[in-house]
């Protein structure tokens, strides 16, 4: 792997290219697209993935607080809890030895015996809303960390409010576009991360943000390459002083 944008370097250590800001919470996005701008291949996002992109992938996890992710993509792509690495020891020190899982879902439509819910290190968090069915919700609380946010769906600056009122304040969201969507409406995006995989694709497959319309100003900050995918990291154009 090397770095082409803002310089170049071969090898680059990856961890620190992908490092949070010391001071302030941070949402990062983090996708893969073919170069027609598909977020899945045959209805999964791994049919786009390479090496290269999955040990990004695994980085990004292990400097993440918790890794947020709509019910969709986590049936869709087979999610389970977290699994602990070796590689993780330094940058995870001072913290647990894996971030959860923290799951959005209203309908609350899910197995609770799940091993999400069954083998998770660190304690699964639901995000789900008032509507949800009543019994769900009791059956959810025993099984997770249940969280309420919003009244008939879940309210995404109430949800993002209660991880970091958890202390959960690198957030690292894999999706899906509707999700993505959502977070980009509300305002909540500090960093997309994509990786570009160099195929084409056509079909009925979403853009990486797919629903509600939304204008987030991002600057290009840094460009790593192997194989012929691109890994753009995108920043947020003055996020600190976003409104909270």
């Amino acid at each position: 792997m090397r770095r082409i944008y803002p310089d170049i370097q071969d090898n680059p250590d990856i961890a620190q290219a992908y490092a949070y800001p010391e001071d302030r919470p941070w949402l990062r996005l983090n996708m893969v697209a073919s170069a027609d701008g598909a977020a899945w291949l045959k209805g999964r996002s791994g049919g786009l993935s390479s090496k290269g992109d999955k040990r990004i992938f695994q980085v990004l996890r292990g400097l993440s607080d918790v890794v947020l992710a709509g019910a969709a993509t986590v049936r869709t792509e087979g999610y389970g809890p977290v699994k602990p690495r070796d590689s993780w020891a330094e940058i995870r020190a001072g913290r647990p030895e894996v971030p959860p899982i923290a799951l959005i879902t209203r309908s609350l439509d899910f197995d609770l015996d799940h091993e999400l819910f069954t083998e998770a290190r660190s304690r699964t968090i639901v995000i789900s809303c008032e509507a949800a069915p009543h019994e769900r919700r009791k059956e959810a609380a025993k099984r997770s960390d249940l969280i309420v946010a919003g009244d008939e769906g879940v309210d995404m600056r109430r949800a993002v409010a209660e991880l970091h009122e958890r202390g959960l304040t690198r957030i690292l969201c894999e999706g899906g576009p509707r999700i993505n969507a959502q977070l980009s409406a509300d305002d909540l995006v500090d960093e997309l991360c994509l990786s570009i995989s160099p195929m084409l694709v056509g079909g009925g497959a979403a853009r990486i943000v797919n629903g509600e319309p939304a204008q987030v100003a991002l600057g290009l900050s840094q460009v790593l390459e192997e194989e012929g995918v691109l890994f753009c990291k995108y920043t947020r154009e003055h996020s600190h002083e976003r409104a909270d």
